[in-house]
């Protein structure tokens, strides 16, 4: 037995549907039965749902000379200092 839900989509999008589905002569109920059925038929390598490889920094460093993580009065001063920069 079907079963009704509501499904808010963009206006555009719903547009594009429906004038899809009418090209092809058939509801928009239809059509989104099919891509909803293909898309739950997917295997997770088709989808592309793997796992994601992120891109790792190759960058040397670290901090700037003379700051100290210890010191929280003088790390809030720099950070005061390059919000006010950031702000002209």
């Amino acid at each position: 037995m079907a079963e009704r839900t509501t499904v808010r989509l963009p206006e555009d999008l719903v547009r594009r549907a429906k004038e899809k589905a009418a090209a092809q002569g058939r509801p928009l109920t239809a059509l989104i039965e099919e891509r909803l059925r293909r898309v739950l038929r997917e295997r997770p390598e088709e989808s592309g749902g793997g796992r994601v490889s992120l891109p790792v920094s190759s960058a040397t460093g670290g901090l700037m000379p003379g700051i100290d993580l210890n010191d929280t009065a003088a790390l809030q001063e720099l950070d005061d200092l390059d919000a006010a920069r950031r702000s002209r």
